[in-house]
């Protein structure tokens, strides 16, 4: 068994969650190229819903009060900004490249890459650590799992990472534009 084998996650449940895990953080490169392109997303999304549920609980224990609302705020968010970007960034990838990358690789990226990261990302201030960390892995993941230049990655990332937080400001910005009025 080589070591690209080896770092592919081959068990579901529990088992694969932590194959995973170990994977991305002792080996991120060798895991994301390893990742089957073709393979369906039930294990980055698992992964993914396992990680956000770790990390709606483990956020709870900073608050005072608002449990219910909060336990889901926290919840979407840890579960579907990850999609968000990934759309984001698969759309600038497809414009950067002028081919078309496969929506499963990126999306998986974007799964293991800020489920890793969620495990510390509850930690009051860790945002500033975690952030540029998840998405030093998600240019890395790229780089292995889509077969894309350095360049082009770091390009794609920055452009959805820009795009996104724009585009919630704006929209955080109407909101309480219409709670004014």
């Amino acid at each position: 068994m080589d070591l690209a084998e080896k770092a592919r996650p081959n068990n579901s449940g529990i088992i694969g969650y932590f194959q995973a895990l170990t994977g991305v953080l002792s080996r991120p490169g060798l895991f994301f190229e390893s990742l089957d392109q073709e393979a369906p997303l039930s294990k980055p999304l698992g992964f993914l819903l396992a990680s956000a549920l770790f990390f709606t609980g483990a956020s709870l224990t900073c608050l005072a009060h608002d449990y219910a609302i909060m336990a889901g705020v926290y919840f979407i968010n840890a579960l579907f900004m990850p999609m968000v970007s990934a759309a984001v960034c698969f759309l600038f990838m497809t414009m950067f490249t002028g081919r078309t990358v496969k929506f499963r690789a990126v999306m998986a990226v974007h799964a293991y890459a800020s489920g890793v990261t969620m495990l510390a990302a509850w930690i009051p201030l860790f945002v500033w650590f975690t952030e540029p960390w998840r998405w030093i892995l998600i240019i890395l993941g790229t780089v292995k799992a889509c077969k894309i230049s350095w360049l082009k990655s770091i390009l794609a990332a920055l452009a959805a990472f820009v795009t996104t937080n724009v585009f919630f400001w704006s929209l955080m910005l109407a909101i309480a534009g219409l709670k004014g009025v």
